[in-house]
């Protein structure tokens, strides 16, 4: 299974509001980076409360790994949802993920499926990742491979590792596409050029049923899609 936590990641886009507010955000998001969180929460708190979307994300995260505060995943899990219900694709994905996993609410995949959709369809590439995910193992969701291979092949071109080595295994086994060695060897090679290590694994194992001509082509087409940003990709 794939591993959808991602640790602590602040948002870094700058808000577009009132200068003050600016102002005061970009304070705390300084003060956080510098590992001030006392700072940053004084900063954002404010701004959360005025419903700021980018505040609100903040404060998830900081509830959500104890930074600065006491970890409470509820309180995380409220902040997150503000944000998300203002439209923000961050928040909606981390939603998702605490409905997937079951932290500071009750465990629900059809409400993760929820958000992750909502998030996807914003263009988020984890979201993808994971609504694919979603679609391929039948979780909040019935079971569609080739609605999973649509998802994984939108964050595969975003540059999402895991969505790549995903690909790869459906590819590899044909599931909601039709079976091909060489794309599968393909996206595993780019999956684990990209840091996901069971990519490499898969691709070494692959190749055991491939030809030389095979192969060869496989990392041509690895090295086109990879230098055209994933856009060259067929």
């Amino acid at each position: 299974m794939i591993k959808l936590l991602r640790t602590a990641a602040f948002l870094l886009g700058r808000p577009v509001s009132a200068p003050v507010m600016a102002q005061n955000f970009d304070k705390g998001l300084a003060a956080a980076e510098a590992g001030d969180y006392a700072t940053a929460l004084q900063e954002w708190r404010p701004l959360a409360k005025q419903r700021y979307a980018l505040a609100q994300y903040n404060l998830g995260v900081m509830y959500d790994n104890g930074l600065g505060v006491i970890q409470d995943y509820a309180e995380a899990v409220d902040w997150y949802r503000k944000a998300a219900e203002q439209g923000d694709a961050s928040a909606q994905t981390k939603l998702g993920l605490m409905y997937f996993n079951g932290i500071g609410l009750t465990q629900d995949y059809a409400e993760a499926v929820i958000w992750y959709r909502k998030a996807a369809e914003h263009g988020n590439a984890l979201a993808q990742t994971n609504l694919g995910f979603m679609y391929e193992n039948g979780l909040g969701v019935i079971q569609d491979y080739t609605e999973a291979v649509d998802w994984y092949r939108k964050a595969a071109e975003q540059g999402d590792a895991s969505a790549q080595t995903n690909l790869g295994f459906m590819y590899e086994n044909g599931r909601g596409l039709l079976q091909d060695a060489v794309f599968a060897h393909m996206w595993y090679n780019i999956g684990g050029a990209n840091g996901i290590e069971r990519g490499l694994d898969n691709r070494g194992l692959i190749e055991e049923q491939m030809t030389r001509e095979q192969i060869a082509e496989a990392q041509e087409l690895a090295r086109r899609c990879m230098a055209s940003d994933y856009q060259d990709s067929d």
